[in-house]
């Protein structure tokens, strides 16, 4: 009985692992349909979610001044997660969408390793506190996830697997390279060049209040990787949920 266990749990933990790899590997090679997909689950999702927390939250707000009705909950529940559908549509179009196979290859690694990192410890709150993965993911998990790509990132390019984009080169690739209609690939790839060129800035003029490695760490907090979040949080909270199912029906 022992051994049946420990298999079923390897089974279940390489059926996470392969979920986790499948998510990133989806990105990297059809960042479009991910983009769509990304948007259509964290609205779906969300709107859920969002109708069920506004049921309670607004009476904790308002009091008796405003009851939480169908309508209510209703029209302001689909407006956040409309909004927020749209957000993690753009920020996985732009985590994958791009030119340089070696970066988006890299991208991919850190998205997947903040995805397991996720998913894990929702399964370590659901099992330690009782949370519930999906409502976690979705409404607390995304910052934490978010910080973690980013800095990801940050130490790539510190140690030069992801190349540094000078102000001259942007400046090159715009007057030379770019096409006049550019494709919204080649577009990804010079907002990323602008996106990394713009987080070097920040960190030089905070350098001068603060001592490098703070300056350093101010600008992983403030880079727009930050926003990657909703969408690693998104799917963490699936697969965390998935795996709490299969656990609790195989074991």
């Amino acid at each position: 009985m022992i051994v049946l266990r420990i298999l079923v749990n390897a089974l279940i933990m390489a059926a996470e692992i392969a979920a986790v790899a499948g998510v990133a590997a989806f990105g990297y090679h059809h960042p479009f349909i991910f983009a769509g997909v990304t948007a259509a689950l964290s609205f779906l999702i969300g709107l859920r979610l969002e109708v069920a927390r506004l049921r309670y939250e607004l009476p904790f707000y308002f009091g008796a001044l405003v009851t939480p009705g169908v309508l209510l909950t209703g029209l302001v529940g689909f407006s956040e997660a409309a909004l927020k559908g749209v957000l993690a549509g753009v920020a996985a179009l732009f985590t994958f969408s791009g030119t340089d196979a070696d970066r988006l290859f890299w991208v991919a690694v850190v998205f997947g390793v903040c995805i397991y990192a996720g998913a894990s410890l929702l399964r370590l709150l659901s099992i330690r506190a009782n949370a519930l993965p999906m409502r976690w993911g979705y409404f607390r998990l995304a910052p934490l996830l978010g910080l973690m790509f980013s800095a990801g990132l940050a130490l790539l390019a510190a140690v030069t697997v992801l190349p540094a984009a000078s102000v001259g080169d942007i400046g090159w690739q715009i007057l030379f390279n770019l096409p006049p209609h550019p494709s919204i690939e080649q577009v990804s790839e010079l907002f990323f060049q602008i996106k990394q060129a713009f987080d070097d800035f920040i960190v030089t003029v905070l350098s001068v209040a603060l001592n490098a490695q703070l300056a350093w760490l101010a600008g992983i907090v403030i880079s727009v990787n930050v926003l990657s979040g909703f969408v690693s949080a998104l799917y963490a909270a699936l697969i965390a949920a998935g795996v709490g199912r299969a656990e609790n029906a195989l074991l």
